[in-house]
């Protein structure tokens, strides 16, 4: 992503040199399972509130109704050194784990936490004081809970006290209750402090203009038992609106008292001030950008012997006007139960699709389920996006037009919550496998809007769009990323294969044909039909044309074919396959570098005129895009642009140290180099690179392996398995993770600390959406062998058994309007796969992948001998025969 001002990257979100340290492993508590409804019902079973308190309070028992029994991860160490985060698709908050809220981030360094409702920032944090004894400092945390849409921290002390936030879809709010059990009668005072921090998204701190001069001083006032901050006004810059953000704090209990001040953040005042940039303290609790105000609400609240009681707050705002706060501030408040358990119901919806079962693989199987959620709690939503090119921050034009909305998979938080192409393209293949097809139809109608009016219909794509409507980098006038403008037309029919959306491909089918065509006449100047232009990875000493550009291209081309010959546009197939074919009977000879057993990173040194497309390698990540990126070409299955022979030994070479650490694939592999940080690593090759190796392992460099192995059949514990299971650790391993549940943007590496041992405002991101992609793509696709081409009413389904694994299947598979259920096993000597298909409305293949050396005996469907089809595939050898109706049973006896 291109947003840092040092050290610029895209795709993998490199810190500037300099910001990696060595790694250090941090303990970290046990898992749990237990559920809120387990331990609140415990709490108490019949409590009830004094007829005279009763608004904005539920009993225990009701709010452990409400969340009823779900999957939960627990930790009980370090918490004030852990991020956590709630989302819903219009609100989220970050803070730690132990009820606190440093300052978190480093686009506006400090101020990326808090509550946040797109485009704007809400609050720096919200704190709760129990009898004068601030929660999570002088009552300490003892437990933080995750949930599947939820999040709960447990406190020591003498009374029996928790806290649970979650964010209702479709509200611009946060809502928290506060459960309170004491053994005796006792009237409690509670303290609730709130300190805003009204300002949008954009602009960033080392921008021009930036976040210090955009950001004007917020107002506090009390009315209606509720605390009321404002931002008002017009930024002292060329081209600045007039804004008026409100957010508005409190509860639909009514407050003994309340107070006003310029502080009143609990116990974190006197504030430590993390300067704009440089050296700073390890933990800060406001930036030198902030300019928000404070309030405190007090409460009376009397509590029964043994009866728990929960009090709801509510963190409301808009970016629009005081009225709209409000309104979402009452529906907020209104039922706040109601609320929550509309939230579980539509996580369980969420968990309930693609629910697979992979007893050789437990952990997997929890990463698949968690991943369903880390995509779920990555929506978000923006309206009245004004569209203006800022040009990596450097200018602040007048809006080139308006979006009413959009709708999106934000990257990652807190950092990178909006609209990326890369990212979205990406996290789009993960997204279907989990059935979640309507956000990336809104994710891809976001890309196509912005960039239209960004652009002029010029077809590129726009790279980095904040919800204020901010491009950052993407314009035409900018060098872009090649490789997500050539990538947009396969997002668009993947979304085609697994729906059958002709209504869906024909709205994006003339951007699509735009994007490719944009490509050839704009970034291809030598005419020799690689394109020029940034992609993935931007390094000193790259060539002008990038490989991942190449091979997504090429990919792009088959697809846009695919696309074109639907809709009988032979000129645009005709064009895009002649381009495509070209392309690839050309690419193995230009691409390939022997000595290095891998393929060129990218070709033409721009500085070199002598330099006539001579490869340039230097074991990026994106060497593998060749192995990963599957191409639809007619009449044959799908496969990699790399040859078969060519990407055994590139993915044999990547399997070693010289590239694979602990968790993953490094960003950058070591071996022999001119750089003078010379080689902190193996050498794997003789080639003398010269950039440096940068080990530091990224979710989604380790998903493109593990998708590169599945596509060749590479199922085996030292080959595909690595990679899952790496990021699967990451995400659900508690020695390793910060956020239980939540996969990272880096991994502990060599080269890059983890997180938990870094300061909040210099992170990677706690949840990045992208990282799912190497856990359900490999899983649902591969492993299982789902793969729909519902546009042209066809649907396969060939499992393939992971090594020492008996078993995997897989149920409500969401394939267009219908589903599927998928069993695959091997009993002695018998393969079997279990295929039942409802609402599909598709010609059905079912089969299996043969383990490596084995032959066909005998083959049933049914139980009767059946006619069967042989294939050789880059997975191996396939057997495939037509389903029989809407069940299919096969059987096939091995020799």
């Amino acid at each position: 992503m291109t947003s840092r001002p040092v050290g610029r990257t895209t795709g993998t979100r490199v810190r500037p040199p300099g910001r990696l340290r060595a790694a250090k492993a941090g303990r970290t508590g046990a898992i749990g399972l237990l559920a809120l409804s387990t331990v609140l019902a415990g709490a108490a079973a019949t409590a009830s509130a004094d007829s005279s308190e009763t608004t904005g309070t539920t009993s225990t028992a009701n709010l452990a109704n409400a969340l009823q029994t779900g999957p939960e991860l627990s930790e009980t160490t370090r918490l004030q050194d852990r991020r956590s985060l709630v989302v819903g698709d219009r609100a989220y908050a970050m803070g730690d784990e132990s009820g606190l809220y440093p300052a978190t981030g480093w686009h506006i360094r400090g101020e990326m936490g808090g509550f946040w409702s797109q485009p704007i920032k809400l609050l720096d944090g919200l704190w709760f004081g129990v009898d004068g004894a601030w929660l999570g400092k002088q009552v300490p945390a003892a437990k933080y809970t995750s949930g599947h849409g939820y999040q709960r921290i447990d406190y020591g002390g003498s009374l029996g006290i928790q806290r649970t936030d979650f964010v209702p879809d479709g509200l611009r709010a946060t809502v928290v209750g506060l459960t309170l059990t004491s053994a005796t009668a006792k009237t409690v005072s509670l303290d609730v402090d709130a300190h805003s921090e009204l300002m949008p998204s954009y602009p960033w701190g080392w921008t021009a203009p930036g976040a210090a001069q955009n950001n004007l001083a917020d107002t506090g006032s009390y009315a209606d038992g509720a605390l009321e901050f404002r931002d008002q006004g017009t930024p002292p810059f060329q081209n600045a609106e007039a804004h008026d953000y409100t957010a508005l704090v409190g509860s639909s209990l009514r407050p003994k008292s309340h107070a006003l001040g310029p502080n009143n953040r609990g116990p974190q005042d006197p504030a430590v001030i993390c300067p704009a940039d440089g050296t700073a303290p390890a933990r800060c609790d406001d930036s030198t950008f902030g300019k928000g105000t404070g309030g405190r609400l007090t409460y009376s609240v009397d509590l029964r012997p043994g009866q728990a009681r929960t009090i709801w707050f509510a963190v409301a705002g808009s970016d629009q006007s005081r009225a709209e706060a409000a309104r979402e501030y009452r529906r907020a408040l209104g039922d706040p139960e109601k609320l929550l358990k509309a939230k579980i119901r539509d996580r369980a919806g969420i968990a309930a699709r693609s629910v697979v079962d992979l007893p050789g693989d437990r952990l997997l199987q929890r990463s698949v389920e968690w991943s369903k959620q880390n995509l779920a709690d990555s929506v978000q939503e923006a309206r009245d996006l004004r569209i203006r090119d800022v040009n990596e921050g450097k200018s602040y034009p007048a809006p080139a037009g308006t979006l009413d909305a959009a709708r999106w998979f934000g990257a990652g938080f807190p950092d990178y919550p909006w609209l990326f192409a890369t990212d979205g393209e990406y996290t789009s293949y993960a997204a279907v496998a989990a059935g979640q097809f309507d956000t990336v139809k809104a994710h891809l109608r976001a890309l196509r809007d912005v960039s239209d009016l960004l652009n002029d219909r010029s077809g590129k794509v726009a790279h980095e769009v904040v919800p204020t409507g901010d491009v950052y980098f993407g314009s035409n006038q900018s060098a872009g990323n090649t490789d997500e403008t050539v990538k947009f037309p396969s997002a668009v029919a993947l979304l085609w294969r697994w729906t059958g959306d002709d209504r869906f491909r024909d709205e994006m089918y003339d951007f699509s044909v735009r994007n490719l065509r944009y490509a050839y006449r704009e970034l291809d100047a030598d005419q020799d039909g690689w394109l020029e232009g940034l992609a993935n990875v931007e390094r000193n000493g790259m060539g002008s044309e990038k490989l991942d550009s190449t091979v997504y291209l090429a990919r792009g081309l088959r697809d846009l074919a695919d696309l074109a010959a639907s809709k009988r546009d032979r000129a645009t197939e005709q064009w895009a396959t002649a381009k495509a074919a070209d392309l690839e009977q050309r690419f193995e000879a230009q691409w390939w570098v022997p000595q290095a057993l891998g393929y060129a990173d990218s070709i033409d040194d721009p500085d070199n005129p002598a330099n006539d497309n001579t490869p340039i390698f230097q074991r990026h990540w994106t060497g593998v895009t060749p192995m990963e990126a599957q191409l639809a070409r007619p009449g044959r299955p799908m496969t990699p642009l790399a040859s078969p022979e060519h990407a055994e030994l590139a993915l044999d070479q990547r399997e070693k140290s010289c590239y694979t650490g602990e968790f993953g694939l490094f960003h950058t592999g070591t071996g022999p180099t001119s750089d003078p940080a010379g080689n902190p690593g193996a050498s794997c090759d003789p080639v003398v690179s010269q950039v440096k190796s940068e080990r530091a392992i990224f979710s989604l460099n380790t998903s493109i392996m593990a998708v590169a192995e599945g596509n060749f059949g590479r199922l085996g514990k030292k080959q595909q398995q690595v990679y899952t299971t790496g990021n699967a650790r990451i995400q659900l391993d508690p020695k390793v993770w910060e956020t239980p549940g939540a996969m990272p943007e880096i991994a502990p590496s060599p080269d890059a600390p983890a997180n938990i041992d870094r300061p909040m405002y210099d992170r990677s991101m706690a949840l990045q959406a992208w990282g799912a992609y190497g856990v359900l793509w490999p899983v649902i696709t591969q492993q299982l062998g789902v793969a729909p081409e519902l546009g042209h009413g066809r649907l396969a389904i060939v499992p393939q058994l992971p090594e020492g694994q008996p078993k995997v299947a897989g149920s409500n598979i969401r394939l267009g309007s219908g589903a599927a259920d998928v069993s695959a096993s091997l009993v002695n000597k018998e393969l079997r796969t279990e295929v039942t298909v409802k609402g599909v409305g598709a010609k059905v293949t079912v089969g299996a992948v043969l383990p490596t050396g084995a032959k066909v005996a005998a083959v049933t469907v049914n139980g009767r001998t059946a006619r069967y089809e042989v294939v050789q595939t880059t997975r191996g050898t396939e057997v495939r025969v037509d389903a029989r109706g809407s069940s299919t049973s096969l059987r096939i006896t091995l020799r």
